[in-house]
């Protein structure tokens, strides 16, 4: 017998967060209470909140790409950062600090994308073609020494990846291709046994950015099919929950509520404009969308770099040991 996913009608009743939209919002995470969504070509990084509707704050503008950050920890205010063509460290006031810039050594024109921690606290992120070059895309681990590890090639838009709470599945997405990938990660970071998970028909949209739930089930925003998906822990699709907005690219689930980063680009859609698209859409593109869906998900894992690591601020203590060192008054 076959078994039809349940499509949602026009009750799950997405509703806007916020007013503002964005050109290319993504890297939508859950972290400190608050919700962080970035502008990746604008370079901004916004905080939300995610009990009240709005257009929040920004926190940090950068003058390159910002594809997703993950709150750097035991060190408030600081962020590790996919941007421009690398990984980098942000402080507080907006000062980088590079790691790597892998995607500088592309043979065409590059920029990060999507990227995020595993439970462990390792970063992973994506680079891309700028063009339509089909291959050069890669994915990237940030190890605690802060080290940059290519660890994956051959891909053109790599999105996500998602994790396992326990760490050990990670989902990858290529979205012009059309596919989500299953690997194995060890202890280590390594990733093994390969498989493709999850398949999609041409014309049947692209998967952006997942996130999976306390169950364990894959939500994954369609890019161009207007709808989020969800799939069973073996991949088999279980609900189609269709958006007002056409570009969905980031999901995140807090407390009942799935919120959804959508975005503007290529829809010739001024960053004021209200109400329906000359296409006859429904008019949110570009904002955070949120439903009320009944299902959770932990908050995004946070960086873990060693002490010494490049961009890392000294601990109090140490800070006052080098005082000390030098003759200061502790």
């Amino acid at each position: 017998m076959t078994r039809h996913p349940h499509r949602a009608t026009a009750t799950p009743a997405f509703r806007p967060w916020t007013t503002s939209r964005r050109e290319l919002g993504e890297g939508l995470r859950h972290t400190g209470g608050r919700l962080v969504t970035v502008d990746i070509l604008d370079g901004t990084l916004t905080a939300l909140d995610p009990a009240a509707p709005g257009d929040g704050a920004v926190l940090l503008r950068l003058d390159v790409p910002l594809g997703a950050v993950a709150p750097l920890a035991g060190r408030p205010g600081h962020w590790l950062a996919a941007a421009g063509t690398g990984a980098a460290v942000l402080a507080p006031d907006g000062g980088l600090t590079w790691l790597a810039r892998p995607g500088d050594t592309d043979p065409v024109p590059s920029r990060v994308n999507d990227g995020c921690c595993d439970p462990a606290g390792r970063f992973w992120f994506g680079t891309m073609a700028y063009g339509p070059e089909r291959g050069p895309g890669r994915l990237h681990r940030v190890g605690h020494d802060g080290s940059v590890t290519t660890v994956l090639d051959g891909l053109t838009i790599p999105n996500g990846p998602a994790f396992t709470a326990d760490g050990t599945v990670m989902y990858l997405a290529d979205s012009a291709e059309g596919r989500i990938d299953r690997f194995r990660v060890d202890p280590g970071g390594e990733l093994h046994d390969r498989t493709a998970h999850i398949t999609f028909a041409p014309g049947a949209g692209s998967p952006d950015g997942m996130t999976v739930d306390d169950e364990g089930r894959l939500w994954v925003a369609v890019w161009g099919a207007g709808a989020v998906h969800r799939y069973t822990r073996d991949g088999a699709l279980d609900a189609v929950l269709p958006l007002p907005a056409v570009q969905p690219a980031s999901p995140v689930l807090v407390d009942g509520t799935l919120f959804v980063a959508t975005a503007t680009i290529g829809l010739g859609l001024p960053p004021d404009a209200d109400g329906a698209r000359p296409d006859g859409g429904f008019g949110h593109d570009g904002r955070v969308l949120a439903a009320d869906v009944g299902t959770s998900a932990p908050p995004a894992h946070a960086a873990v770099l060693h002490p010494g690591a490049p961009g890392v601020p000294p601990t109090t203590a140490a800070r006052q040991s080098a005082g000390r060192t030098h003759g200061e008054a502790p």
